[in-house]
């Protein structure tokens, strides 16, 4: 369970910018509602009662399942089952939250590598309990519906449980997949983090930390973009082998599960948890490709131009247009910004970020050692969600901050459907993130009039846009790539550097010169790890969004309390049955060109723009 934690979490597809002097006081999260301290009796308290209980839990009900489901006591089971997914959720978020907030400590990794190694031990005890339901006939399970109103409560839980029913291994098989997960792809997970936070990028004689030398591609001066893109190139390069080592061994570990499961296609498993269609995927992979031309290959081209190059080089994608202005945005004017257009949106939504902010549930300070990028974790529904960011004061920190805000207003919303299905998969989890960065840059947006100010934050949008959409289905075509060749052996360092720049090229388009040293830059992706095939969630929710919005604005009432029925519920509904209330069908293939047209409608405005 603690080796998911990562891919639980949902990290922007942005990285977060570093911290400046003017950003003001930023906060660090209070992680006491979980547990008061790392070495306190109550957290020692609650491993040792997990162990106990789990073991418990397997003695009174392993190979009783089918009895109980005639007797109608699968729903007292289920209640037991899910309480204890509970407490061993609020410990594997506890350790992991502590650990993301600085990996290079000794004392937290240690704390992550006990917890992860218990409650696997923990978890072992209750792996009986999913597999033994998917035995239990079709015809029993619907009878106790119908009579235990317990267990009923559960139904969507159970009817998605049933969907892997056809990959589910013999039950000693699935224990050791479960076991060994700790030193197998666990263990991989985490040299990969710890090996990413001790990375150090000289610039200009000064030693940074991964955020703050990706903030600098940001910079307006195009000697210091060069400068960090080549420090990251050359970190990046001398521990190549360390990166093309793990992608190998996971690439081989999934494939080891995917054909013991007897998925056919590389993303299948993917696409099960998140509970979509193959074809769907395929659809929107499809129309974001065909799309290239008419959205990054045009706009990269309007960019080189306005900057006054005949090409963009790879460290000048997101650099400021020229006259942009500069000036550090500070944490409170960030806070002002996010809840002001959540606030015009619903003051419901406003008030539940709010108290992100009031009760200390948010770190955005950089610090060496913490986990870079963004994430909202949900916790537990007994708790509360966290948010971290590494908050520098760019304009692209506040949408971070607004995507990670919107997660954790569905983490709090979606709570109440238990700790079995508050979750989400993760395609219409990045729905209310996405839509909460729309919500603040339309909010900005409207109150913009300077022409000049308006087109660079159009130009930042449509940037935006791009990474989200564009460059996570290039990842996701990149990672098919990987895995593909993995099957016929491993794959060296070169040739996963061949294939990055492959799609990289194919996304990008003419207009921007991937210059040596590029070629690593996959490196640092933590979905590729922690979650494969992850990534086409971000495109996926941005087109569901643009189409979302548009529902929104044409609405002339009722549309807010539609969307908060959306978040409510969890983890209960198929997309379809989510989307259903809006007039939208994410089966339809005109569904995704409505989405990418809203991105190509904004490059017309900058056209137009001159």
């Amino acid at each position: 369970m603690l080796n998911d934690f990562i891919a639980r979490t949902h990290l922007a597809p942005q990285s977060a910018a570093a911290k400046a002097p003017t950003t003001g006081a930023l906060p660090e999260w209070n992680l006491s509602d979980l547990y008061p301290s790392m070495d306190g009796p109550e957290l020692a308290g609650d491993i040792a009662r997990a162990l106990s209980e789990s073991a418990t839990f397997e003695n009174r009900w392993k190979g009783k399942l089918a009895d109980e489901a005639a007797k109608g006591g699968l729903g007292a089971a289920m209640a037991e089952y899910e309480a204890l997914e509970e407490l061993i959720g609020r410990i594997v978020s506890y350790a992991g939250l502590v650990y993301s907030g600085d990996t290079s400590d000794p004392k937290r990794a240690k704390l992550y590598g006990d917890v992860q190694e218990k409650m696997t031990d923990a978890s072992a005890h209750t792996l009986f309990f999913a597999l033994e339901l998917n035995k239990i006939g079709d015809e029993a399970i619907e009878a106790a519906f119908d009579h235990d109103k317990g267990f009923a409560h559960y139904k969507p839980w159970i009817v998605d449980l049933r969907k892997e029913k056809p990959y589910q291994l013999e039950d000693r098989v699935e224990q050791l997949f479960h076991e060994k997960s700790v030193t197998g792809r666990g263990a991989w997970n985490r040299l990969f983090d710890e090996t990413m936070t001790s990375l150090r990028f000289t610039v200009d004689g000064e030693e940074l930390t991964l955020e703050p030398t990706l903030n600098k591609l940001q910079d307006a001066d195009p000697e210091t973009r060069r400068k960090a893109s080549e420090a990251l190139a050359a970190t990046f390069k001398a521990n190549l082998r360390t990166f093309t080592l793990i992608t190998n061994t996971l690439a081989k570990d999934k494939e080891i599960s995917d054909r013991w499961r007897g998925f056919e296609d590389i993303a299948d498993s993917r696409h099960l948890a998140n509970r979509v269609e193959r074809s769907v995927v395929d659809a929107l992979a499809t129309a974001v490709r065909e799309a290239y031309p008419s959205l990054s290959h045009r706009y990269y081209a309007m960019k080189a131009k306005w900057l006054g190059l005949e090409k963009l080089n790879n460290w000048d994608r997101n650099a400021p247009l020229p006259d942009t202005p500069q000036a550090v945005i500070g944490w409170d004017e960030a806070k002002h910004t996010v809840l002001s257009a959540y606030q015009l949106f619903s003051p419901d939504m406003a008030e539940i970020a709010r108290t992100f902010f009031d009760r200390s549930w948010i770190d955005a300070a950089v610090r060496p050692g913490k986990a870079p990028g963004a994430f909202a974790h949900p916790t537990v529904p007994s708790v509360h969600p966290y948010v971290l960011v590494n908050y520098m004061g760019k304009p692209r920190d506040v949408m971070t901050l607004a995507h990670e805000l919107g997660h954790g207003v569905h983490q709090v919303l979606a709570g109440a459907q238990g700790a079995l299905m508050a979750s989400t998969p993760l395609t219409l989890a990045e729905t209310a993130s996405v839509f909460g960065e729309m919500l603040t840059f339309r909010s900005l947006l409207d109150q913009t009039r300077e022409p000049r100010e308006r087109k660079a934050m159009l130009a930042q949008k449509v940037e935006d846009m791009i990474n989200t959409v564009v460059r996570q289905i290039a990842f996701y075509e990149f990672e098919r790539k990987v895995h593909t060749e993995r099957r016929n052996g491993e794959l060296t360092s070169d040739r996963i550097g061949e294939l990055w720049l492959e799609v990289q090229s194919e996304s990008l388009g003419p207009a921007i010169a991937l210059q040596p040293g590029y070629e690593t830059f996959w490196t640092y992706i933590p979905h590729f790890i922690h979650s494969p095939f992850y990534v086409y969630a971000y495109a996926f929710g941005d087109c569901l969004v643009n189409s979302l919005y548009a529902v929104y604005q044409n609405a002339e009432s009722g549309f807010q309390e539609k969307y908060f029925d959306m978040l409510r519920a969890g983890g209960t509904k198929h997309h379809s049955e989510l989307l259903a209330p809006f007039g939208l069908d994410a089966s339809d293939p005109q569904f995704w060109a409505r989405g990418l047209s809203v991105i190509a409608g904004l490059i017309d405005e900058l056209e137009a723009m001159g």
